[in-house]
């Protein structure tokens, strides 16, 4: 019977008595030893093997993104382990629920834009200035740029940008992002960093990574960062310090009287 939309279907595993299949590989004899971690993620999200190129990039990536110090995840991690220490996974979720539009998962809003660029019929520059235009006149962030800490440049940035082209695949998506910091330079009369996000919304892209997905990978990544967190609060606890100095120094102050 042919698929339709009452009978969803999926196409990512299915099992016997005797064996496991993922995108229609054993997993036991195709991919256990076989494939690296990060070569499974892409699989499992793209239906088919990486190349050589691709499997750098997507490492590079989620390197990249692993570990950021005292963010507010890792702070809602260490918090949520100290209350519930019998549940890593409570701890680890609760850093996730902080992967969102202002922090770590910032690069599919860069995506969109450097989607917006590509797509545009009057030409990437002209397409660029108008979105910088855009953002400074809303007085809306520009994802993908500045950082309050790494100033003049994000140094996670140029890195991963000449990783790609060093592995040829600095293709329209690098060249969009590239177009869109010079208009952001022009039009906001400074320099503005592309950030560590911005960089992977290019890398994720020309690695064929949907712009719709590219937050899950953000998500994979900080993950394993958030269990280095708990290790450390196990070995050497800070939460509870952290919880005092708020403690400490947030002072309450009654309502003024009417």
């Amino acid at each position: 019977m042919p698929d339709s939309p009452s009978s969803p279907v999926t196409r990512i595993a299915r099992h016997t008595r005797e064996a496991i299949y993922v995108r229609e590989a054993n997993l036991v004899d195709d991919l256990i030893g076989k494939l690296t971690f990060t070569e499974m993620i892409y699989f499992q999200l793209m239906g088919r093997r990486p190349t050589a190129a691709q499997t750098r990039i997507l490492d590079a990536v989620l390197v990249t993104l692993m570990e950021h110090g005292l963010t507010p995840s890792v702070i809602a991690t260490r918090m949520v382990y100290d209350s519930c220490p019998e549940a890593i996974q409570a701890a680890v979720a609760a850093g996730l629920l902080a992967v969102g539009s202002t922090f770590v998962g910032t690069m599919e809003g860069c995506a969109a834009l450097i989607e917006e660029i590509r797509a545009a019929p009057e030409g990437e520059a002209a397409r660029a200035r108008a979105i910088a235009e855009r953002h400074r006149g809303a007085k809306l962030p520009l994802p993908g740029f500045g950082h309050p800490l790494h100033k003049p440049d994000d140094p996670r940035s140029p890195r991963l940008l000449q990783l790609a082209e060093d592995a040829g695949l600095a293709g329209n998506h690098i060249r969009a992002l590239r177009a869109l910091a010079a208009q952001v330079d022009s039009v906001y009369g400074r320099h503005i960093t592309i950030n560590a996000t911005g960089a992977v919304a290019a890398l994720l892209g020309e690695i064929e990574i949907p712009p719709a997905v590219m937050r899950g990978i953000a998500v994979v990544s900080r993950s394993a960062g958030l269990v280095g967190h708990i290790r450390e609060e196990q070995l050497d606890p800070a939460a509870r310090h952290m919880w005092r100095l708020i403690d400490e120094q947030l002072p309450y102050r009654a309502d003024p009287a009417e």
